[in-house]
């Protein structure tokens, strides 16, 4: 399938691991331009080493607004037809042993620069007449994930704020949609089951085992399968989808809305 890519120009956020890597590397290999972000600038030097004239590196935290307004400056005088907005979750514990400067430091992590990128970012899109936005939060959205109380809570108020946003710019030709992704294959399942198995008392392979049980499909997800989705909802071909949370979950959520 043509995802009409070819020349088009994407940001992807936390792209050199998990669910990031895997999107920026199917949109060049369509022949897209990317601005990749992350903190380590040697990771994004090494992608940008194999896709040269495809790629553009912003080294460092999207979360915080010096990196933004590099971001905002980088992009100034061009189109952008697409970005992916993606960063690492909090830390896995449960409401009893959270502090309050703890949910401090999820409002800033996992909702605070999302609206601030989006508003920075939204008036470019509405004098294109054109923009796809892609966040990729979790399925915790729809059914809370065990020790992930930061991430139930937080980013349910990302959905709150997308969908509304997509009423609001519905007929302007921008697209916001949120993927919801189940246990996948990624470096940030390894803090669950860190957490599990000491929970439990068992070791991670055990704790991994654990997971999986809960899974329909009996194994974690391929971040790769999940990137085609999610550059299927950054091209022209998605024009009908808006205001959506997908999940993507092996059948993990029981919910007959999941």
């Amino acid at each position: 399938m043509d995802l009409n890519f070819r020349d088009k120009n994407f940001v992807v956020t936390g792209a050199t691991s998990g669910f990031g890597k895997a999107i920026a590397l199917q949109l060049v290999t369509e022949g897209a331009h990317v601005i990749i972000n992350a903190r380590n600038e040697d990771r994004l030097l090494d992608f940008r080493q194999k896709y040269p004239d495809q790629i553009r590196i912003l080294a460092g935290d999207i979360t915080t607004d010096a990196t933004l307004s590099e971001l905002l400056v980088m992009t100034h005088n061009e189109r952008i037809d697409g970005i992916v907005i993606n960063a690492g979750g909090p830390p896995a514990g449960s409401f009893i042993d959270s502090k309050l400067e703890d949910w401090d430091d999820a409002y800033r992590n996992i909702l605070r620069w999302k609206v601030k990128i989006t508003q920075e970012l939204m008036p470019k899109f509405i004098e294109q007449k054109y923009g796809r936005l892609v966040y990729i939060e979790s399925a915790s959205v729809k059914q809370p994930i065990e020790n992930l109380v930061l991430s139930n809570s937080l980013r349910l108020a990302v959905v709150g704020f997308v969908k509304t946003l997509s009423q609001e710019v519905g007929d302007t030709g921008i697209n916001l949609n949120i993927l919801a992704p189940g246990y996948h294959a990624t470096p940030a399942m390894e803090r669950l089951f860190e957490k599990k198995a000491m929970l439990l008392g068992i070791n991670k392979d055990q704790a991994r085992q654990e997971f999986e049980s809960e899974i329909k499909s009996g194994k974690l997800g391929d971040p790769k399968e999940l990137a085609s989705l999610a550059c299927w909802l950054l091209s022209p071909l998605s024009g009908y989808v808006t205001g959506q949370t997908i999940s993507v979950d092996g059948g993990l959520i029981r919910s007959t809305l999941g």
